[in-house]
């Protein structure tokens, strides 16, 4: 985790894996989980998207 964190330096993402969350209270945690949730749902919709893009030009072009 901390080779992938250095990685993203100075990007949105690795900015966000950076934050100490030691201040954070329980409520914002669990506001932070659900929010972290929602976007890795949305990322897999959009994966899974391209991968049958990228099926569908496979296909395509095997013909």
């Amino acid at each position: 985790m901390e080779e992938e964190t250095q990685n993203l330096a100075g990007t949105p993402l690795g900015d966000l894996l950076a934050e100490d969350l030691s201040p954070m209270g329980l409520e914002e945690l669990t506001a932070r989980i659900g929010a972290l949730e929602s976007e890795i749902a949305r990322c897999r919709t959009i994966i899974d998207s391209k991968k049958s893009s990228h099926s569908d030009a496979e296909a395509i072009f095997q013909k």
